[in-house]
């Protein structure tokens, strides 16, 4: 077993599953990923968290190398293979990743802890905000779903759960502006220090 099999990550998880496919430098494994759209499951903005990720695969021999190809016009590239340690790996992080939810630090929760520090008005304008861009990314997704028909659904459950997370989403936060709207949900900085008083 490999050594470091619980050190698991998204973008690890992903890697391993584009070399399970085939064998494959890291610029190809980026190009692929954004291809195929899991750049919004994995972050590749930085072409160094792959070749990072690479390299922590291939010392806990995950990953091996498999040839370095040269050519004249380009760099030199190296090609990766999945070992039957990887293998492994990517069975048990697919499986832990699918069974047990995990703890995550999404940005948005800690700015709506944060809400009170701007004021009912701000709070209402960044929310509508928040739910355009929401609309407008929902569309689009709906539409790259629909230009795909032949694709089994088996390759596109990521999809599905990530429009499912931002509809529900949506959903909230139109419930919160509504409650914004109304002056059901509001605060000052008065009502604020007084509910700080109370609960000290």
């Amino acid at each position: 077993m490999a050594r470091s099999i619980h050190r698991r990550s998204v973008l690890a998880l992903v890697l391993l599953s584009l070399l399970a496919e085939e064998p494959m430098h890291p610029y190809r494994m980026r190009e692929m990923i954004k291809e195929r759209g899991k750049d919004r499951i994995a972050n590749v903005a930085q072409r160094n968290s792959v070749y990072q990720t690479i390299d922590r695969l291939l010392r806990a021999e995950l990953i091996a190398v498999r040839e370095t190809a040269r050519d004249e016009r380009r760099p030199e590239r190296t090609v990766y293979e999945i070992t039957d340690a990887g293998h492994e790996a990517l069975r048990t992080w697919t499986a832990e990743m699918l069974e047990s939810p995990a703890r995550e630090f999404p940005e948005f929760p800690a700015a709506l802890a944060s809400a009170m520090v701007l004021t009912p008005e701000d709070v209402t304008a960044r929310l509508e905000k928040r739910a355009t861009d929401l609309t407008t990314s929902l569309a689009a997704d709906s539409e790259t779903l629909q230009a795909v028909p032949e694709l089994p659904r088996l390759f596109l459950l990521d999809e599905e759960y990530s429009i499912a997370v931002r509809e529900a989403e949506l959903k909230w936060i139109e419930r919160v502006l509504a409650a914004l709207r109304s002056g059901e949900l509001t605060w000052s900085e008065e009502w604020i220090r007084a509910v700080a008083e109370k609960m000290a």
